[in-house]
């Protein structure tokens, strides 16, 4: 397995849209294994393949709170069927807007079809967080980052503050 560079805002193409995945073969199922490391290197608990600047229809979850009892999810070519009308609010950030977070209301539940690992098709009823991170993460797919929910002006001041950092990241220093 590979550590992955994540891509950060700004950056054209975490906004590109996804494209569908033919078939999950051994080509997939490494690109899935090397998010699954980069998440977790990351500290993250979810991460979509367009972050690592592959645009395929493929996101990797782990929201277990334990180091030892990891329980991986993995989704190919996700659709999300019904949505709750019901709200709830969760504090989210995300590895490709570093050290910046705010409160965003997403449907508390969700029903989603998707490919496993192995390219089955399954259905997962989701609710509270995991409902929260698959529709975080669904959204990396279509180009729509958590920061795009917000007001304009909130929206500006964060992209700033990242294009700043990443100034100076690339500065070399002798």
């Amino acid at each position: 397995m590979t550590i992955k560079t994540i891509l950060t805002e700004p950056n054209k193409i975490l906004r590109q849209i996804s494209k569908p995945v033919e078939k999950v073969g051994k080509e997939e199922q490494i690109l899935m294994d090397d998010m699954l490391e980069t998440m977790y290197n990351a500290k993250g608990i979810g991460l979509a393949a367009i972050q690592i600047g592959i645009p395929k229809r493929i996101i990797v979850l782990d929201i277990s709170k334990e180091e030892n009892d990891k329980t991986p999810m993995f989704f190919v070519n996700p659709v999300v069927k019904n949505k709750n009308i019901e709200l709830s609010t969760y504090e989210e950030g995300c590895l490709s807007v570093p050290n910046q977070f705010a409160e965003i209301d997403r449907p508390s539940e969700c029903k989603v079809e998707y490919l496993d690992y192995n390219g089955e098709k399954k259905f997962l009823e989701a609710k509270g967080l995991l409902a929260t991170c698959i529709q975080h993460e669904m959204d990396h797919l279509e180009g729509i980052l958590f920061i795009d929910y917000l007001s304009k002006l909130k929206k500006t001041m964060i992209i700033k503050k990242l294009s700043k950092q990443k100034g100076k990241a690339d500065r070399i220093v002798v």
